[in-house]
Formats: C-alpha cells, structure tokens, sequence
C-alpha cells in the first residue's frame, strides 16, 4: 500500500526571492510536485529537482486557473499518490493567502501537512520603501485588512466596518484594495480620519518592477490614476507613510 504523502504550505515572500526562508528553499529543492500561484516569483520555479512536477494554479484578479476547491481536491490527491507536495504562496500562507482553508482541507482528508511562513506583503514592501508601520512617535498599532471580499459577503463595507478602523488610529495595511480605492479611501474619510492622512501605495514591492506613489487620503486615489499604479498592491494608511520621504533606500532597476 502507498503511504500518503506531505503537503507544505509555504510563503514564498513578497517578491524579492532572497526573502524567503532557508526552509523554503530546502523544501522546494526536496519536493515531488509544486503547486504555485501566480504571484510567485519564477526564479523559485527553478529551484526543483529534476522530475519534479510544477503545477501553475494561477490566482490573481479577475481570473483563477483553478477554483478555491479543486486547488485543495489537487493537494489531496497528489499527497494520496505518495509525493512530497510543496503549496507555494505569495507572500504568508496564513495573511491573506487562503492557507487556513487548504489546511483545513487537508485535515479533513486526513493528510499530514506543516505551514512554512514568510514575509508578508505587508512587511516587505512597507520595508523596501522605508516606511516602520509602528513608530513610538507615530503608530502603536498596525491592522491588515483585505479590500476584497467574498461575492457571498455583499458589498465591501459589509465584510470590513472601515469607519471603525478609521477611528482606531493604528496604521492600516490594504491588501487587495486597488479596485476599491475610492470606495475605501472615502469610508475612512467619513470615519474620521482626516483627508490630509499620510497614504503609500506600492506596486511589485521588494522586486526590481517596484514602482510607489505618495499622497493623502484625500488625493491618492488621483495620484494612483495618474501614475498608472495598479494591483499586486498594498496601501499603507497612517502618520508613518511620511518616513518614507527620508527612509526610503530601495533603487528598483527595471
């Protein structure tokens, strides 16, 4: 009889490929099959053995090679079949990146499985545009939230009371938020916070396709526009946006 396999769930970084852990490398350098996303970087895609077979699952906006559940049906059955199985995520598995639904997924099907973490996008790109989300001076407190929703969720304001996080103060980090900008920006802006708030978008964070925009909340929406700034994304939102003016060390060579 076969013995089950093992699926990896592991964070590929946010885009820079010298970001991801030494496991990482030793796992995908090991496994049978790699299962990967869109977002990661190609230059990972090379570090597998010969034989190794590699399996794009695309996941971006607006288009998936394959649904949520028949990702997770592939991870079970390649384990099923005896390989050792690596699920490369952009960025974190567990932030954003669906890993707690394929892990639950593998749990009922009762396959043996460990989460390999990583540099969110959050980090990396705030890093590589020289922006502390927390400063003593500035912020205490970070928040992640995802400006994209489930279809069974409703309207964005529905699944994230952005009036309330507008209130709190904390730097607020937005993962998937470029298609809602407006939207977003201007619930915060009813919530209280002020127009003139600091506001970062970056675009291909850690990677030499970086490209960044600064405004407020009140003009950002505006400046993406004009800069042609588009999705992979993240906004950052809070008092420590203005570092970085004069922390700001990354020279993206494209």
């Amino acid at each position: 009889m076969r013995q089950t396999g093992k699926v990896y769930l592991v964070g590929a970084g946010p885009g820079d490929p010298e970001l991801v852990t030494l496991k990482a490398r030793r796992l995908i350098g090991a496994c049978d099959a790699l299962v990967y996303d869109y977002l990661v970087n190609e230059t990972l895609l090379d570090w597998v053995k010969a034989g190794c077979e590699r399996i794009c699952v695309g996941k971006r906006a607006g288009f998936h090679s394959l649904p949520q559940a028949e990702i997770e049906a592939l991870l079970v059955r390649l384990a099923r079949e005896g390989r050792s199985v690596v699920r490369l995520k952009g960025g974190d598995p567990f932030v954003f990146g669906r890993g707690g639904e394929e892990a639950l997924a593998l749990r009922a099907a009762g396959v043996d499985y460990e989460v390999v973490p990583a540099v969110t996008a959050a980090l990396g790109c705030a890093a590589y545009v020289g922006i502390p989300l927390t400063h003593r001076a500035a912020s205490t407190a970070v928040t992640f939230l995802s400006g994209h929703e489930a279809p069974d969720k409703g309207p964005c304001a529905a699944g994230v009371d952005w009036r309330a996080h507008a209130a709190g103060g904390a730097t607020l980090v937005l993962y998937m938020a470029m298609g809602r900008l407006e939207e977003i920006t201007g619930e915060l802006m009813a919530g209280g916070r002020a127009p003139s708030t600091p506001v970062a978008v970056v675009q291909w964070g850690t990677t030499p396709r970086q490209r960044s925009v600064n405004g407020t909340l009140g003009d950002i929406v505006r400046r993406v526009e004009q800069g042609g700034i588009g999705a992979p994304a993240v906004v950052i939102v809070g008092e420590v946006a203005r570092f970085g003016d004069t922390l700001a060390w990354f020279d993206p060579v494209i």
